[in-house]
């Protein structure tokens, strides 16, 4: 496959200075044409926290991906990288960047892309950055301490879902997937865009059952490997 160099843009410009403004997911596209490739970026936006991921369009195929938390100051713009699937060294860096929305779409300062919104955080249930805090196992609850280093976050907006797996400590990315998902009557469905340990995963649908109980997220179904599983999730502050 030829080698592709590209920079993961993070200098974003809004209209607004009210953050939940910029909650949703957003994307652009990117086409290589001497590569006949099209890269697709989305990004995703809960109320603190952030991910953006770019993919092959057409066949899924992952490239990066990086993250962290964010805050919206006046016109600032400012981001903590928490995960880096490319660059290690960017994590726990500050990035502060001046901004400009638009209703529906958002222009990268001193370049040509343009985001275009895909959702503004509905009409999924489970709009938000979250933490697995817990699996059952045997029967039984098992928690998780999310304050450690190695973590596993979901972000999702309205429509989008990403899983990301990394070791603050280490700077470690160790995994991520991505796509659409629906909750409809107790029933979460998600179908995998992208997939950064098994790309022949892509396009495939899981569903799992799902309910919010005392402000946390119960998850279970069977895995991609078909394995049962039985996850809790808690909303990240």
């Amino acid at each position: 496959m030829k080698k592709i160099t590209f920079t993961l843009l993070l200098t974003i410009t809004f209209y607004s200075l009210n953050a939940q403004n910029l909650q949703g997911a957003w994307e652009s596209t990117t086409k290589i044409n001497n590569a006949n490739i099209s890269l697709k970026n989305v990004t995703i936006f809960s109320s603190n926290h952030w991910a953006t991921t770019v993919f092959d369009d057409k066949t899924g195929y992952f490239y990066t991906t990086k993250g962290g938390s964010y805050e919206l100051n006046g016109n600032a713009l400012t981001q903590i990288v928490a995960f880096d699937a490319t660059n290690k060294d960017a994590v726990g860096k500050t990035i502060t960047t001046e901004i400009d929305l638009f209703e529906n779409s958002f222009s990268v300062a001193n370049s040509k892309i343009t985001y275009s919104r895909i959702d503004n955080g509905t009409p999924g249930d489970l709009a938000g950055a979250w933490l697995i805090s817990g699996r059952k196992r045997d029967g039984e609850i098992q928690k998780r301490d999310t304050n450690r280093p190695r973590k596993t976050m979901k972000i999702l907006s309205g429509t989008r879902f990403q899983w990301i797996a990394y070791n603050t400590e280490t700077k470690e990315f160790l995994g991520t997937g991505g796509g659409i998902y629906t909750t409809k009557n107790g029933k979460y469905t998600e179908k995998i865009g992208f997939f950064s340990r098994d790309n022949s995963r892509v396009g495939a649908s899981l569903q799992f059952d799902y309910s919010i109980e005392n402000g946390d997220w119960h998850h279970s179904g069977l895995s991609s490997k078909g394995q049962p599983i039985y996850e809790i999730w808690t909303l990240r502050n």
